[in-house]
């Protein structure tokens, strides 16, 4: 019942926290938050304590697979943006499929798959387009913020019971689907436009690095060290690279001055 009550009482949370986050500080920021593994890794750890440690541990590889296709995702819709928001949620829903069956099939060991992770997560930081944001002065209607609500807690549960049946490797593939950063995406292009919908992508890139590493570091330290002490060093290692990313966006943001 508690997982049961989790998946549908903290996606919407998420979502509007995002959602308000990017509408305070910027889409990049909205796109950094839900880069994080806020769902994924607490989903991580119940795997852990329903189907034990080796379980959980395999889940971590499909998770770090699942980064790559992210970064896929990403670059796949930024490059797809300026023909409109279905061509381009298409486009990037395609290349995170098959980004993640292509990679899946590698025979990679625990650190080959987060180092093409990284690899995969430096080539979307490069090319996807880089702008300054504009604030936007479009007032989102009544309905704007509770529709992404439903539909991102749809995608989630949906999601999240189909991957009971496929595996720990294909669970963790599924499980890291960029949910959030697909419907702030398409959200953000359909109210202000290519340009801020690059922009939330791009944010959520920068924070796939410490979605990368934090998988890592369960996947590496779970079977060793037990659930809450590679957890506990899973968070704090990622905590770090984030705060990285958070200044670098930030300073991304500031105006440029003559």
């Amino acid at each position: 019942m508690s997982l049961i009550v989790f998946k549908l009482l903290l996606p919407p949370f998420l979502i509007l926290l995002a959602s308000l986050a990017g509408r305070r500080w910027g889409d990049a920021i909205g796109g950094w938050l839900v880069g994080l593994p806020l769902t994924s890794g607490p989903v991580a750890a119940f795997l852990a304590i329903q189907y034990g440690a080796d379980f959980a541990a395999l889940a971590t590889n499909g998770s770090l697979v699942g980064t790559a296709a992210q970064a896929c995702f990403s670059l796949g819709y930024a490059l797809l943006a300026h023909q409109g928001w279905i061509v381009a949620l298409i486009g990037g829903s395609a290349a995170y499929a098959g980004a993640g069956f292509l990679i899946q099939t590698m025979p990679l060991p625990h650190w080959g798959f987060f180092a093409l992770a990284l690899a995969a997560l430096a080539v979307a930081a490069k090319f996807i387009p880089h702008r300054h944001p504009m604030r936007s002065p479009i007032v989102a209607p009544w309905w704007d913020l509770p529709a992404r609500m439903v539909v991102v807690t749809t995608l989630v549960v949906s999601i999240t019971a189909a991957a009971a049946f496929v595996g720990a490797k294909v669970a963790g593939i599924l499980a890291s689907f960029p949910i959030f950063g697909a419907i702030l995406a398409v959200f953000a292009h359909r109210m202000g436009g290519a340009a801020t919908a690059t922009q939330v992508l791009r944010g959520m890139v920068l924070a796939l690095y410490g979605f990368a590493l934090f998988f890592f570091v369960v996947g590496l330290l779970l079977v060793k060290l037990g659930v809450l002490p590679a957890f506990l060093a899973a968070v704090a290692s990622t905590l770090i690279v984030q705060a990285g990313a958070l200044r670098f966006i930030r300073r991304g943001q500031a105006p440029k001055t003559e």
